[in-house]
């Protein structure tokens, strides 16, 4: 019996809840909060599909403690994973959460269930992936590192923590011109990069969560847990998905065994990764290369006008 609570978010994507949802099931929490978006207006197959996933999530064989937040009108991504984890953190002081297209490794659970332990009083620490974007290249000698990025394909946290999220990006007006966003953000590029995103959210014009999650964490100087291999796959790259839609569906990032579970001395941020996560995961690479290519049409194009007119 696993004793670390669950969360599993679902929404409308029956084969992908019954491979997921098996995942639990080999685990046996005995606590398992389960929430669930309603269908939406307009899409006619919805309301046959969630109510699909909701009787899948039904099958439970072990002894267990089962909480069910369900919707009967559609929420939307933002508001209602928001108030889905308002809604647990009532509840537990702590917990894993899954959406209903991860996968994770086996070894995900007891990862999370250990660091959640180990640094349940540590406000420096304020979320635990399963994530990694590190295409092979580790981080230390240790099992994890820790990253300003909070992926959140498989991840763990404590109330403490979720308290201090803030959907509507308050903070962000005043934050966006201080040398601590400058700090958090030493990239122009990148700067600029997440400028824009947090300046659509605190619009209301991105319907989601994470973004306003990971400026919460980022604001009261967060730092996240991550392994150093991949522990979980996103199998719900395809037609089907709300926000990782893609041509057909895609097997998504392989997960690995952990190995041993060894801490690192220090809890700071790696600097290296995160670049690496900016320039790879991000597109980071790709912003500093327009860059590059629009001064270097600038500087032709003022080299052809000054020959043009017969400057010097």
């Amino acid at each position: 019996m696993f004793k670390i609570p669950i969360v599993y978010i679902v929404f409308n994507r029956p084969r992908l809840t019954r491979e997921t949802f098996a995942s639990i099931r080999e685990q046996r929490p005995t606590k398992l909060f389960i929430i669930a978006d309603g269908p939406r207006p307009g899409h006619p197959t919805d309301e046959e599909r969630c109510q699909e996933v909701r009787d899948i999530v039904e099958l439970i064989d072990w002894p267990c403690e089962v909480q069910r937040n369900y919707a009967d009108k559609n929420l939307g991504c933002k508001h209602r994973v928001v108030t889905g984890l308002d809604w647990v953190f009532l509840y537990v002081e702590s917990a894993i959460i899954i959406e209903d297209d991860v996968l994770p490794h086996s070894d995900f659970y007891g990862y999370c269930e250990t660091l959640l332990e180990r640094y349940q009083n540590n406000d420096r620490v304020m979320a635990i992936t399963g994530d990694n974007f590190q295409d092979g290249h580790r981080r230390g000698s240790s099992a994890y590192y820790f990253s300003k990025y909070n992926h959140v394909w498989g991840w763990a946290t404590w109330r403490r923590a979720w308290l201090k999220n803030d959907p509507s990006l308050s903070f962000w007006p005043s934050w966006k011109n201080s040398n601590a966003w400058r700090r958090q953000t030493p990239i122009r590029t990148e700067r600029r990069y997440w400028s824009d995103i947090f300046d659509r959210m605190y619009r209301n014009e991105i319907d989601t969560w994470d973004y306003s999650w990971t400026g919460s964490i980022w604001f009261h100087g967060g730092l996240t847990a991550t392994p150093n291999v991949n522990l979980v796959t996103n199998i719900g790259f395809g037609p089907d998905g709300t926000h990782t839609v893609a041509s057909e569906d895609q097997d998504g990032h392989p997960s690995y065994p952990l190995g041993p579970l060894i801490h690192p001395e220090k809890i700071e941020q790696n600097c290296k990764a995160d670049r690496y996560v900016y320039e790879h995961a991000f597109g980071g690479l790709e912003h500093n290369l327009y860059k590059c290519l629009l001064r270097l049409t600038r500087l032709v194009a003022s080299k052809l006008y000054e020959k043009i007119m017969g400057f010097k």
